[in-house]
């Protein structure tokens, strides 16, 4: 799905006043029906993180952190069973996940011996029922589950999603029978920052020569793009000369700029793949 930049903007624009919960992504497709489901997600998510960056600092003040931890302890004694983190990281508009992140640490700051390492934490977000409160492990467990940008649970899912989709363009080369090195293997000769894919016989899209792919199971805005043509993809074409990437959801149309110089944006794999001999592949 390629939006122009307008297109992107309005829906960008209407995220502005909405929270990042899953009602919020139903309405978000019935104000957008034409645009897909997965690329309304991809654009919301990283939206919602665009706005998470602007604001972390305020949270994570002495004073904030302070006010959250008492607020999560005068709530809990209330009722513990209540989603008591979850309502305050609504309230104060931010994810869930890293409110429970800061009251985990919070917490075990004030009841262990030595401050907790980045490891343990992560250990007890990605397995609740390691934290040594029971109320507190129910409390973080309720924020990972119902939070759709952050956490362990959103890791995995993305991690999932963008190998489903490398393995998607791997049985796409194949089936064009187009012999290419993977990461892997890329790696293994000792190289370090790789594309997905290097064709070992280079090929033909739209008129532009193709040596490597990039698969991307994400929306291409013009943040994300061009933090990864700083990264990762002049680097690519540094060393391998000129590629293709695919955001499999969809980008800014006038993010295709780079033609010329050597880097394609596609939004699905190409179906015009000419080979050497100019046959259609």
């Amino acid at each position: 799905m390629i939006l122009t930049k307008a297109q992107y903007d309005e829906i960008a624009q209407c995220l502005v006043s909405v929270p990042p919960t899953r009602q919020s992504l139903r309405k978000l497709k019935q104000r957008f029906p034409s645009q897909s489901q997965a690329t309304l997600l991809s654009i919301f998510s990283q939206e919602y993180q665009k706005h998470i960056k602007r604001t972390h600092a305020k949270h994570h003040t002495s004073e904030a952190i302070e006010n959250y931890y008492q607020r999560y302890l005068n709530g809990v004694v209330k009722n513990g069973a209540a989603p008591v983190l979850l309502e305050l990281a609504n309230e104060v508009d931010y994810a869930p996940s890293l409110m429970a992140r800061i009251i985990l640490e919070r917490f075990l700051q004030e009841h262990e011996e030595t401050p907790p390492s980045k490891s343990v934490i992560n250990s007890m977000l990605r397995d609740p029922s390691q934290i040594p409160d029971g109320v507190l492990a129910n409390q973080v467990y309720q924020c990972i589950v119902n939070d759709c940008c952050y956490g362990p649970l959103v890791d995995c899912i993305k991690h999932a999603i963008g190998h489903e989709h490398e393995v998607l363009l791997r049985d796409l080369l194949l089936e064009k029978n187009l012999s290419f090195l993977d990461e892997d293997q890329l790696r293994a000769k000792g190289y370090d920052k790789t594309p997905d894919f290097i064709l070992q016989v280079p090929v033909a899209v739209e008129g532009h020569i193709i040596h490597w792919i990039e698969s991307k199971a994400s929306f291409g805005d013009e943040c994300s793009h061009h933090a990864y043509l700083h990264d990762q993809f002049w680097s690519y074409w540094n060393r391998f000369g000129p590629g293709l990437v695919i955001y499999w959801y969809g980008f800014i149309q006038e993010l295709d700029c780079n033609r010329e110089r050597g880097i394609l944006l596609k939004a699905c794999f190409p179906t015009d793949i000419v080979t050497l001999c100019h046959s259609t592949a």
